[in-house]
């Protein structure tokens, strides 16, 4: 598996807790070039964008629960090695526990951050590509 994903994007390899399992699945699941029109909607097929869940004048948002699972868990394994091993990530969390968040809304948004990553590290990597037209 891992030498298919060296072959298909080896710059997920790269990047900070993405290993071999988890470039597969981000790989299986984007499929191609095309199939999310933009990172919000490879957000969402990876169910790591945020739905409203306000009421009144109190702000919220909540983890949607929708989406790809096994992206979902390839997402949320990226995420808990970063959390251990990322100096930058650990900046980050200590920035938003000072703002009053939880641990689960910052999991949440550093889903969304990674899912980002991925989708901009696949388009780079795998250009779109001509469709042959009929003769």
């Amino acid at each position: 598996m891992t030498e298919i994903v060296r072959e298909l994007a080896p710059e997920l390899l790269a990047k900070l807790g993405i290993g071999p399992v988890s470039a597969a699945q981000a790989l299986v699941s984007w499929s191609h070039h095309g199939r999310c029109r933009n990172e919000a909607a490879f957000a969402a097929l990876a169910g790591a964008s945020p739905l409203e869940a306000s009421s009144g004048r109190t702000i919220r948002h909540r983890l949607n629960r929708g989406g790809d699972r096994a992206l979902n868990c390839a997402l949320h394994a990226i995420v808990l090695t970063r959390w251990r091993s990322c100096p930058r990530t650990h900046t980050y969390i200590h920035r938003r526990r000072a703002e009053g968040r939880s641990d689960r809304e910052i999991r949440r948004m550093l889903k969304r951050y990674v899912a980002r990553e991925l989708f901009r590290t696949l388009t780079a990597t795998n250009p779109p590509r001509e469709t042959p037209t009929a003769p």
